[in-house]
């Protein structure tokens, strides 16, 4: 992606998820590389509409630059970009016009934090959604006395609410309880932790032979074979192939013809991902996307060095990086089961060898802290241009699989 604007930001992005635990949004930080530095709202609109269209899904956009954000006010923004407003941004007369002619064009605006006096009468309804933090609410404030009490309730209240700053399973399910629309973020360690439901493993059995026989190259008849031991596995299998997505002119309607069509690595990573998304919780639903979108960033960022082994093997470390909770067990005792190329195995059970830093970098990007993913960008000798180029490109894959 040749955008001079990928080389001046650092993107970091987080889910935004409903109370059915469905992904119904992304929300996307952009940070300014340099302090005071005023990168061009055109040319960011313009980077991102190569990777996210009109007609997909919501971007919510989360501007750390009050010179960008003014910049965008002004901008012919897309219908699906939501644009974030600063409470004390929405409280200033001068940004009035603005807000309001974006309302008229129909572009969603969302109010991000609790504003320290009412919303002029007519700014009010510029804005879809508040977004709270979960320590700033006076909805859970009113269950705990000992969390400190701020500003007027009645702009908050009278719009639908989005809660961020959530970091636990117990805080999330308070948030919908007392009316949140959607959650910023998943606590995914906490939800892992009190899940009652782990990923049913003997009914894995089949997918997991599948990915052992496609490492160490089996024959088609072999495949074949195990795949015919599980109906509903196949099933699924014939229904991929068959979709539209493929744009096959003729069916395909045996086992044999459709593993010739996918090939071992296409067969390979459709496997991987029914591995990823086995849990049957709904609460896991959102782990189970965040390991997916680990996957399709860390396979981006492969595509840099231009080593198609190392994209494949990233792709699948980032896929399983979670299974080990998934599972409830150690990866040293899991990967027994799953076989997996020896440096995946050295990332995942050990935290050690050439893909470590990767996953260092995911975490930094998904926790959206600019001095780390500098830092890891840096021991990669990764430019922004390509980091930024790779997030926006994941985020839009994986938001087309959603």
């Amino acid at each position: 992606m040749n955008h001079p604007i990928l080389g001046q930001t650092a993107l970091a992005y987080s889910p935004v998820i409903d109370r059915n635990r469905t992904v119904i949004a992304t929300r996307l930080t952009v940070m300014p590389l340099t302090q005071g530095s005023a990168p061009d709202a055109s040319a960011l609109l313009a980077a991102l509409a190569e990777t996210w269209p009109e007609g997909g899904q919501q971007l919510w956009l989360n501007v750390l630059s009050e010179n960008l954000l003014q910049d965008l006010l002004q901008a012919e923004v897309p219908a699906h970009i939501f644009i974030e407003v600063p409470a004390f941004m929405a409280l200033d007369s001068a940004n009035s016009a603005a807000l309001l002619t974006l309302h008229d064009r129909r572009n969603t605006l969302l109010l991000k934090g609790r504003p320290l006096q009412e919303l002029p009468r007519e700014i009010l309804p510029c804005f879809k959604h508040a977004i709270i933090d979960y320590t700033d609410d006076r909805r859970i404030q009113q269950g705990n006395p000992n969390l400190p009490s701020t500003a007027p309730e009645g702009t908050v209240r009278s719009i639908s609410h989005v809660q961020a700053g959530i970091t636990s399973i117990e805080e999330m399910e308070l948030s919908f309880r007392k009316g949140a629309l959607a959650v910023l973020g998943w606590p995914i360690d906490n939800v892992i932790d009190q899940s009652s439901k782990p990923a049913d493993q003997p009914a894995l059995q089949v997918i997991v032979q599948l990915i052992d026989q496609l490492h160490r190259g089996e024959d088609i008849d072999d495949l074949e074979n195990t795949l015919k031991r599980d109906p509903p596995l196949a099933f699924k299998l014939m229904r991929y192939i068959n979709s539209p997505a493929f744009g096959l002119s003729v069916e395909i309607s045996s086992f044999r013809h459709a593993i010739m069509i996918l090939g071992y690595q296409r067969l390979k990573r459709w496997l991987a991902l029914l591995l990823a998304t086995a849990s049957k919780d709904p609460n896991m639903r959102p782990v189970m996307f965040a390991a997916v979108r680990r996957g399709l960033l860390m396979e981006e960022l492969a595509k840099i060095s231009g080593d198609d082994e190392m994209r494949n093997e990233l792709f699948i470390c980032g896929v399983f990086s979670l299974l080990d909770r998934m599972f409830r067990q150690p990866f040293s005792e899991l990967l027994k089961t799953i076989p997996v190329p020896e440096r995946v195995y050295q990332a995942l059970a050990d935290q050690s060898g050439p893909y470590e830093p990767y996953f260092e970098l995911v975490q930094a990007i998904e926790a959206g802290i600019i001095y780390d993913i500098k830092e890891v960008a840096d021991k990669l000798l990764l430019t922004f241009p390509d980091l930024n180029g790779a997030i926006l490109k994941a985020m839009s894959n994986a938001a087309q699989l959603d």
